[in-house]
């Protein structure tokens, strides 16, 4: 089969099963509102859950970052790319956050892929839980080592596991707060199994750093443990973007030789780090933005469940309503957009097949009337 007729094959059967991804382009950025078209609509498909994306004092300050540094890098870290401004940041992270060293990285998916892909050795195992994300599965079935999987959330079942005969390492991998689905893992019973196991332990918490915790330390902080390796990212709760990988001294002097996303990319602007510091500051005191995303969080559930809306088991920003076939997705998400609700469709392979569904996210910008109108349209719409 040529490289055209196998092109041709996978869109074909994307459209067929109704899982074509498209892109949007807006024209206002990513904030409460959502332009597109000619038409704005209320957004409740961002990431940006305390609303910081249009912060004066980080756009502000990645302004004077630009007009002190350039608007890039200029090449790696490891040549020109790695400036005062990164160097600062990561010494502020590794401090917050009670780690001996940050590495920043330009995302979270490079971050992911980054550190598993450094480490795995052909005896080695990794853990999973079978809802982490792309970035982690995706690095892991591609290394030499070996990959098993628990159930989500199951420590039982990640105790089977880790009991397992085995040669090598093994690093347990899992998430603060599940992207797709919005629950939080029990970080605490999986970080104990781990250490009794003489595991490691590497947690993504992209969708918890900012929101959960003291000062938004994240889900780690909030359930009173300190994996080996933490992954935090800041095109969420920041506003911003790029991420950072949190660990110990040898293993970032580990990394800095080994990982070859971190060695081989062009480092993130430096007026991009400095405005990251500007956001950590505002997220330190940002406990107002966290006491009204809660808020927006359970005035969302409460009316929900008024009006039986099926949604998944969720008390963090994201808030999954699930639909199940991937066309009756899509036309739900389409007569939202048509009242003014702009919401994304998530299908499988994103999701387990028969569980597509819409992923609101709630943040700190929205208001009591924008949930109100979200919940009134959610119920017109999927009548």
């Amino acid at each position: 089969m040529s490289w055209s007729q196998r092109i041709s094959g996978a869109l074909s059967e994307r459209r067929t099963s109704a899982s074509l991804r498209t892109r949007q382009a807006n024209t206002l950025g990513n904030g409460r509102i959502f332009s597109a078209n000619g038409r704005e609509y209320l957004n409740f498909s961002s990431n940006d859950y305390l609303g910081l994306s249009h912060h004066p004092q980080i756009t502000e300050a990645w302004q004077k970052g630009a007009t002190q540094f350039g608007v890039g890098s200029g090449g790696s870290g490891h040549v020109t790319g790695y400036s005062r401004a990164h160097q600062a940041f990561e010494e502020q992270l590794a401090d917050w956050l009670g780690f001996e060293r940050a590495l920043l990285f330009i995302s979270g998916y490079s971050a992911n892929q980054a550190v598993i892909s450094a480490l795995a050795q052909k005896t080695d195992t990794f853990i999973a839980d079978k809802l982490c994300h792309a970035s982690m599965m995706e690095a892991a079935m591609q290394s030499p080592a070996q990959l098993r999987r628990f159930h989500h959330n199951d420590v039982q079942a990640l105790a089977t596991q880790l009991g397992k005969p085995h040669e090598g390492e093994r690093l347990v991998l899992t998430e603060g707060i599940f992207s797709t689905h919005g629950d939080s893992a029990p970080l605490a019973e999986i970080a104990q199994a781990t250490r009794q196991a003489d595991g490691w332990l590497m947690v993504d918490d992209a969708h918890g750093i900012g929101v959960l915790g003291k000062e938004g330390r994240g889900s780690c902080y909030r359930q009173k443990i300190k994996p080996d390796i933490l992954v935090v990212t800041f095109g969420k709760a920041f506003g911003g973007s790029g991420a950072a990988v949190l660990c110990d001294e040898d293993v970032a002097t580990y990394l800095l030789q080994f990982a070859r996303h971190l060695i081989y990319s062009t480092a993130m602007p430096p007026a991009q780090a400095v405005s990251l510091q500007a956001a950590l500051k505002v997220v330190q005191h940002g406990d107002e933005y966290r006491a009204r995303l809660a808020e927006n969080i359970l005035r969302f559930r409460q009316g929900a469940a008024r009006l039986s809306l099926n949604l998944a088991d969720s008390g963090s920003a994201i808030q999954p309503l699930i639909v199940g076939e991937n066309q009756r997705t899509l036309d739900l998400a389409s007569r939202l957009k048509e009242r003014g609700f702009w919401l994304t469709a998530i299908r499988p392979p994103t999701v387990p097949p028969g569980s597509a569904r819409l992923r609101i996210t709630l943040t700190a910008a929205h208001t009591s009337g924008d949930i109100d109108a979200l919940l009134e349209a959610l119920y017109d719409a999927a009548c």
